[in-house]
């Protein structure tokens, strides 16, 4: 099973973020094999950090709920909430996967949070900047939520587009970066 979390940093809690670099990088060795995308969404400077996202394949709820809730970052009180849901891996693979590489261009992450009928469930057409696309959905699987996209777009207008207009009760649009420990 596939999920999307979220966490989403509390303000002014960059230092204990980098306090607890190494600590967060250990805890993410564990999943590298389950990861599917990673990275940090960023303020408008490009630098500092609002939050993190991982997408991997893990058992069940269960295992997404310790992923998301036993993180070293979250045990201490640096995110301020956790969006944690099934999400369904329409690509088919891994960001390390895209074909546009780890660099070039301004990449985001698009939620478009759901109300009402089911969109958005299929790949758009002539997508190429997609790094992740999907569905998010209840713990059972059943219920539509609404759609996370990771994008390579040249401005977030043009990244909120990769939504359908009028089908979500609210899209946001966050600059995420490729993740993973630094070399």
């Amino acid at each position: 099973m596939e999920f999307l979390c979220y966490h989403r940093d509390r303000p002014d809690s960059l230092p204990l973020r980098d306090e607890l670099t190494e600590e967060h990088w250990s805890y993410m060795d564990r999943y590298a094999k389950e990861m599917i995308a990673r990275g940090p969404t960023l303020a408008d400077d490009g630098d500092t950090p609002t939050g993190s996202v991982h997408i991997l394949d893990l058992p069940d709820p269960a295992a997404a709920r310790a992923f998301a809730f036993d993180e070293p970052n979250y045990q201490a009180g640096a995110y301020r909430d956790v969006l944690l849901r099934r999400w369904r891996n329409t690509l088919g693979r891994t960001m390390w996967d895209f074909p546009g590489g780890r660099s070039g261009g301004n990449r985001y992450l698009v939620l478009g949070l759901g109300s009402g009928q089911a969109a958005d469930l299929d790949v758009p057409p002539g997508r190429d900047g997609l790094i992740a696309y999907g569905p998010l959905l209840s713990d059972d699987g059943g219920t539509w939520l609404g759609t996370a996209a990771l994008v390579r777009s040249p401005d977030p207008a043009a990244a909120r587009g990769v939504l359908t207009a009028g089908r979500y009760a609210d899209v946001e649009v966050h600059n995420w970066q490729f993740g993973g420990r630094p070399s």
